[in-house]
């Protein structure tokens, strides 16, 4: 058994398809497909269900997947350990961000990373909180920027920054002439909210049932974009909610549509979160040291009232 053979098992298991996990790990399918058939045989035991399309694991198998990818895991961390007793910070790192932030934040600071740490290659993905969750579990990402706390058993959340909640207000709505609105003026009926999915929209439903105006059972107008429910608003549909670093892009015409809300401000905890165990400290260290370069002159709010990212009705596991 080698780890090469259990990087192919993996591969397999995670595209369902030989020829797919042959071009991931850059080798031939008959390559790949010969490993496998090596490493079963080995083992006595058979790993892929060959018969059923897509490929499946068998019942064997996904216990082998499990274990296999924590070796593969650890293995990687070798050279992790060798890096960081060196103090080197470099290599490819794997890193998750959420719609809600990857285009604000990352044009930010990414430059300024990429010129300060030219020997990291970073890998970035957009993606959901559900899906950052179950890809740092499983040894996909090594850290993701996520709307927290997510209080999850194994993975460590370093806060980068609290961004204030914004409302956009348009001319005919009701809480238009306000200079500063309250969480009590919300009212969930007129709010355009985006899709399910987005952590910035539980959080928004979080914030609204801790108004007297929160009903559970209510048309809702939802969008996949900002922009679109910043066009819906604009429309006479109702009002919305940004998060504070999207504010800073919208048309001058449109900012006279913006309210903030009166103190303590309700914001969101954005924060680098990562598996505890690891290894890849120092890079995580630069990314968090970048970002709080950028953002301290961008969102300078103290007194705040943290609204949680997560819906009530589906806690994470952890």
């Amino acid at each position: 058994m080698t780890i090469t053979q259990l990087h192919y098992v993996l591969a397999v298991a995670e595209h369902k398809n030989f020829t797919k996990a042959a071009q991931k790990v850059f080798v031939t399918q008959p390559t790949l497909s010969m490993q496998i058939q090596k490493l079963e045989e080995e083992l006595d035991v058979q790993i892929f269900d060959r018969t059923k399309k897509p490929i499946q694991l068998t019942e064997t198998g996904e216990k082998i997947v499990q274990q296999a990818r924590n070796i593969v895991n650890e293995s990687d961390r070798i050279k992790d350990i060798v890096d960081q007793q060196k103090g080197f910070v470099g290599g490819i790192f794997k890193l998750g961000v959420i719609p809600t932030v990857m285009p604000t934040l990352l044009p930010m600071f990414i430059n300024n990373f990429i010129k300060k740490y030219p020997k990291v290659k970073l890998k970035i993905e957009e993606l959901n909180t559900d899906a950052i969750i179950e890809r740092l579990r499983e040894g996909h990402l090594d850290a993701a920027i996520a709307a927290t706390p997510l209080e999850l058993q194994g993975i460590k959340e370093n806060v980068l920054y609290y961004e204030p909640f914004v409302g956009y207000i348009p001319n005919s709505h009701r809480l238009h002439k306000k200079e500063k609105i309250e969480i009590n003026d919300l009212d969930i009926d007129d709010m355009l909210l985006l899709e399910d999915g987005h952590c910035f929209k539980d959080g928004i439903l979080n914030l609204c049932k801790s108004s007297r105006n929160y009903d559970d059972d209510h048309f809702q107008l939802e969008s996949g974009s900002f922009e679109t429910l910043i066009k819906l608003a604009n429309e006479g549909l109702g009002m919305t909610l940004l998060p504070y670093l999207h504010t800073l892009d919208i048309k001058d015409s449109e900012k006279k549509n913006l309210r903030m809300f009166a103190e303590p401000v309700p914001a969101r905890e954005v924060s680098l979160i990562y598996n505890r165990s690891e290894l890849k400290m120092q890079i995580i260290e630069a990314i968090q040291s970048t970002i709080a370069g950028v953002v301290k002159g961008a969102i300078a709010f103290h007194n705040v009232k943290i609204i949680s990212p997560v819906n009530k009705k589906k806690e994470y596991q952890g």
